[in-house]
Protein backbone atom coordinates (compact mmCIF):
# COMPACT_ATOMS: atom_id res chain seq x y z
CA UNK A 1 0.00 0.00 0.00
CA UNK A 2 2.84 2.33 0.76
CA UNK A 3 4.24 1.61 -2.71
CA UNK A 4 0.95 2.61 -4.33
CA UNK A 5 0.86 5.83 -2.33
CA UNK A 6 4.40 6.63 -3.33
CA UNK A 7 3.62 6.01 -7.01
CA UNK A 8 0.54 8.20 -6.68
CA UNK A 9 2.60 11.04 -5.18
CA UNK A 10 5.21 10.71 -7.90
CA UNK A 11 2.46 10.78 -10.54
CA UNK A 12 0.95 13.92 -9.03
CA UNK A 13 4.37 15.56 -8.99
CA UNK A 14 4.95 14.76 -12.66
CA UNK A 15 1.49 16.08 -13.61
CA UNK A 16 2.07 19.25 -11.54
CA UNK A 17 5.45 19.78 -13.17
CA UNK A 18 3.96 19.23 -16.65
CA UNK A 19 1.18 21.70 -15.98
CA UNK A 20 3.69 24.35 -14.89
CA UNK A 21 5.81 23.76 -17.99
CA UNK A 22 5.39 26.38 -20.69
CA UNK A 23 6.39 23.91 -23.42
CA UNK A 24 3.69 21.46 -22.28
CA UNK A 25 1.01 24.18 -22.34
CA UNK A 26 2.13 25.23 -25.85
CA UNK A 27 1.86 21.65 -27.07
CA UNK A 28 -1.59 21.28 -25.53
CA UNK A 29 -2.73 24.51 -27.22
CA UNK A 30 -1.28 23.49 -30.61
CA UNK A 31 -2.86 20.04 -30.22
CA UNK A 32 -6.25 21.60 -29.47
CA UNK A 33 -5.97 23.87 -32.53
CA UNK A 34 -4.96 20.93 -34.74
CA UNK A 35 -7.83 18.80 -33.41
CA UNK A 36 -10.29 21.63 -34.05
CA UNK A 37 -8.98 22.09 -37.59
CA UNK A 38 -9.15 18.35 -38.28
CA UNK A 39 -12.67 18.25 -36.92
CA UNK A 40 -13.69 21.10 -39.25
CA UNK A 41 -12.03 19.39 -42.20
CA UNK A 42 -13.81 16.17 -41.36
CA UNK A 43 -17.17 17.92 -41.26
CA UNK A 44 -16.48 19.70 -44.55
CA UNK A 45 -15.31 16.45 -46.09
CA UNK A 46 -18.46 14.67 -44.94
CA UNK A 47 -20.59 17.51 -46.29
CA UNK A 48 -18.90 17.50 -49.68
CA UNK A 49 -19.02 13.70 -49.79
CA UNK A 50 -22.75 13.85 -49.06
CA UNK A 51 -23.20 16.46 -51.79
CA UNK A 52 -21.30 14.25 -54.25
CA UNK A 53 -23.40 11.27 -53.23
CA UNK A 54 -26.60 13.28 -53.68
CA UNK A 55 -25.50 14.47 -57.12
CA UNK A 56 -24.54 10.92 -58.13
CA UNK A 57 -27.89 9.59 -56.93
CA UNK A 58 -29.72 12.29 -58.91
CA UNK A 59 -27.78 11.35 -62.06
CA UNK A 60 -28.57 7.67 -61.52
CA UNK A 61 -32.29 8.40 -61.11
CA UNK A 62 -32.29 10.49 -64.29
CA UNK A 63 -30.42 7.75 -66.16
CA UNK A 64 -32.91 5.12 -65.02
CA UNK A 65 -35.85 7.35 -65.97
CA UNK A 66 -34.41 7.87 -69.46
CA UNK A 67 -33.81 4.14 -69.78
CA UNK A 68 -37.41 3.38 -68.75
CA UNK A 69 -38.74 5.94 -71.24
CA UNK A 70 -36.65 4.44 -74.06
CA UNK A 71 -37.85 0.97 -73.16
CA UNK A 72 -41.48 2.13 -73.09
CA UNK A 73 -41.09 3.73 -76.55
CA UNK A 74 -39.48 0.54 -77.86
CA UNK A 75 -42.36 -1.56 -76.53
CA UNK A 76 -44.91 0.80 -78.07
CA UNK A 77 -43.18 0.58 -81.46
CA UNK A 78 -43.03 -3.20 -81.19
CA UNK A 79 -46.73 -3.37 -80.32
CA UNK A 80 -47.58 -1.22 -83.36
CA UNK A 81 -45.42 -3.42 -85.60
CA UNK A 82 -47.07 -6.58 -84.28
CA UNK A 83 -50.52 -5.07 -84.78
CA UNK A 84 -49.72 -4.13 -88.39
CA UNK A 85 -48.25 -7.58 -88.98
CA UNK A 86 -51.40 -9.24 -87.60
CA UNK A 87 -53.58 -7.01 -89.79
CA UNK A 88 -51.53 -7.88 -92.89
CA UNK A 89 -51.70 -11.56 -92.04
CA UNK A 90 -55.48 -11.32 -91.56
CA UNK A 91 -55.86 -9.64 -94.98
CA UNK A 92 -53.68 -12.33 -96.59
CA UNK A 93 -55.77 -15.07 -95.01
CA UNK A 94 -58.97 -13.39 -96.21
CA UNK A 95 -57.62 -13.17 -99.77
CA UNK A 96 -56.48 -16.77 -99.60
CA UNK A 97 -59.87 -17.89 -98.33
CA UNK A 98 -61.61 -15.98 -101.15
CA UNK A 99 -59.31 -17.57 -103.73
CA UNK A 100 -59.99 -21.03 -102.35
CA UNK A 101 -63.72 -20.33 -102.27
CA UNK A 102 -63.62 -19.21 -105.92
CA UNK A 103 -61.66 -22.29 -106.89
CA UNK A 104 -64.08 -24.55 -105.08
CA UNK A 105 -67.11 -22.84 -106.56
CA UNK A 106 -65.45 -22.71 -109.97
CA UNK A 107 -64.66 -26.44 -109.83
CA UNK A 108 -68.15 -27.24 -108.67
CA UNK A 109 -69.62 -25.38 -111.64
CA UNK A 110 -67.37 -27.11 -114.11
CA UNK A 111 -68.26 -30.51 -112.73
CA UNK A 112 -71.95 -29.70 -112.79
CA UNK A 113 -71.78 -28.36 -116.31
CA UNK A 114 -69.88 -31.46 -117.50
CA UNK A 115 -72.30 -33.88 -115.95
Amino acid sequence: MAGKAALGLIGLGVVGHALRSRRFRERVIVGAIVLGALRGLGQENRASAFERLTAWNKRQVQRLERKAERQARRLERKARRLKRKAERQARRLERKAKRQARRLTGRGETKDSQA
